[in-house]
């Protein structure tokens, strides 16, 4: 199996070093040196590649998803902060035939976690006592707030029934790979729900693990879904 990797940063390296120990070859590696107005992305480049796995900035993901899918290349999406054009890009995945995979987060725990909070708020959606919140905290470096991360498990909330006021929160602040919390208080009590990553490495192998699975199917598909799958 071959794989390009958008975004060559520390999650880009951490990617290629998993992807190499799984016996995946890495041919293509882009970034702002080599990928600056999207010259990378070249029929050239990417002949023979079953999956390009995207960890690049929110402002280039949407044309580098276009470019790619008019390769015909199948994608798997990391970078977040783009999510309202997320209609667009599902009609480009439908119209092109390619399949992609997309989540805000490709720990296997974290997605676990949008189960746990799924259910948590499904427990107390008529439970009009217990209000709500949502707080997330990332590295300095990190440029969208509220992650995408807190935005899934928010949304999650709410398809679950939550529709009461979720109090929603953000901070930025050293080298913290990210911590989300989820919690609900009443005067009763209060239950709260938290993930903390210890490192990059748990994202990326979700990552190579989208993109061995992606490879040669269609459809615009979340990591959760194949994730679980039966």
């Amino acid at each position: 199996m071959k794989i390009a990797i958008i975004g060559y940063g520390k999650m880009g390296r951490i990617i290629e070093r998993l992807a190499v120990e799984r016996g995946i070859e890495v041919p293509v590696k882009l970034d702002i040196d080599n990928n600056r107005n999207f010259e990378g992305i070249t029929a050239e480049n990417f002949a023979g590649i079953d999956a390009a796995i995207d960890f690049s900035i929110h402002t280039a993901v949407v044309e580098n998803i276009e470019r790619l899918a008019a390769l015909g290349v199948n994608q798997v999406i990391g970078t977040t902060g783009w999510l309202q054009h997320l209609d667009h890009v599902k009609s480009v995945v439908e119209k092109s035939g390619i399949g992609l995979v997309w989540s805000p987060n490709y720990s296997v725990g974290v997605n676990a976690f949008f189960r746990i909070v799924q259910e948590a708020a499904r427990l107390l959606s008529n439970e009009a006592e217990y209000e709500a919140w949502a707080w997330e905290i990332h590295h300095s470096q990190k440029k969208d707030a509220p992650s995408g991360t807190l935005l899934k498990l928010v949304e999650e909330m709410k398809k679950a029934g939550y529709q009461r006021h979720i109090d929603v929160s953000s901070n930025r602040a050293g080298t913290i790979h990210g911590t989300h919390e989820i919690g609900f208080d009443c005067a009763a009590d209060t239950i709260t729900l938290r993930h903390t990553a210890r490192s990059r490495e748990g994202f990326a192998l979700g990552a190579v693990k989208a993109a061995e699975w992606v490879a040669g199917k269609t459809g615009f598909h979340e990591f959760s879904d194949i994730l679980f799958e039966a």
